[in-house]
């Protein structure tokens, strides 16, 4: 697999897992269905989905090349690009109007 498209492959997952917790009504993605999910499950889903998706970002590039060590303003950077990823889903739950 060539680096572009790890790279692609990587943003385009960013992309759908981050607007996961969004379009699903289970708890964890896998647990039971619940009438209305709360936001504090859908963003405590968002961090752990995050977490998932950084972490296979971290062993794709130790897969492809060497691992670099990372400080606090990259993780800050990945954070706030999942939030901008997951705006979508965001607006499409909670600030859509009901007709």
């Amino acid at each position: 697999m060539s680096l572009d498209l790890a790279v692609y492959l990587l943003i385009a997952l960013a992309l759908v897992a981050a607007n996961l917790p969004f379009f699903s009504q289970r708890l964890l993605l896998l647990g039971p269905r619940r009438a209305d999910k709360g936001l504090g499950w859908r963003l405590l889903e968002l961090l752990i989905l995050c977490a998932l998706v950084t972490a296979l970002g971290f062993m794709l590039e130790a897969r492809l090349g060497q691992r670099h060590a990372q400080g606090w303003p990259f993780y800050a950077v990945v954070v706030c690009l999942f939030l901008t990823f997951a705006f979508p889903g965001f607006v499409w739950r909670h600030l859509r109007r009901s007709t």
